[in-house]
């Protein structure tokens, strides 16, 4: 029998690629109309809060994954970070390349970071943190992926996320690697 989970966000990207990274599991997101604000100050306040209302919510159903990932530019200080999903209104992508336009060099390094919180039947917690560096590009390109991916080229490659798809994502993202270090930790499976 394949584990149980559910994905609190309503995000089906998110879903796919946990789907992904966890062959062989059944995974759903939460069916729910609406989440809390995203409040905390970090990632993992964030997942923690989300498993937390999955948990509340559903009480007798299976594992839930909390999951919040961002991306953070030095040449910002950091910024967007937990902001991410909303930076930008619309169009995210538009608004940090306009606040890169000025900056080069060590200010476009980059990061994305992902924090998933599993919390069994029991409440029992695992977490896992995965984190892809890399630098932002002057303007978007390639198809795949969500998000920032267009403009995001990891370290040690020349094409952004987008261009190297959402293959290459299933096993080197930020979200495959949160889901690894989880994995690795999981105690039960339901």
């Amino acid at each position: 029998m394949a584990p149980l989970a559910r994905l609190c966000s309503q995000n089906a990207n998110k879903l796919r690629e946990l789907r992904a990274a966890l062959p062989g599991w059944e995974i759903e997101l939460l069916d729910v109309s609406e989440y809390p604000p995203e409040t905390g100050a970090t990632y993992y306040e964030n997942a923690r809060g989300k498993a937390l209302f999955g948990r509340a919510s559903r009480p007798a159903a299976a594992l839930m994954f909390g999951e919040d990932s961002g991306i953070e530019v030095d040449g910002l200080g950091g910024r967007p970070g937990v902001e991410s999903a909303r930076f930008g209104g619309g169009d995210p992508v538009g608004r940090l390349l306009a606040e890169l336009r000025e900056v080069e060099g060590d200010g476009r390094r980059a990061r994305y970071v992902c924090e998933l919180v599993a919390l069994s039947r029991a409440g029992d917690e695992v977490r896992g943190t995965g984190t892809l560096e890399g630098r932002i590009i002057a303007e978007p390109r390639g198809i795949e992926g969500f998000g920032y991916d267009p403009i995001f080229v990891p370290a040690g490659e020349e094409r952004s996320v987008a261009e190297l798809g959402n293959g290459w994502k299933r096993t080197n993202s930020h979200r495959a690697r949160a889901v690894a270090a989880l994995a690795a930790n999981l105690p039960w499976k339901d």
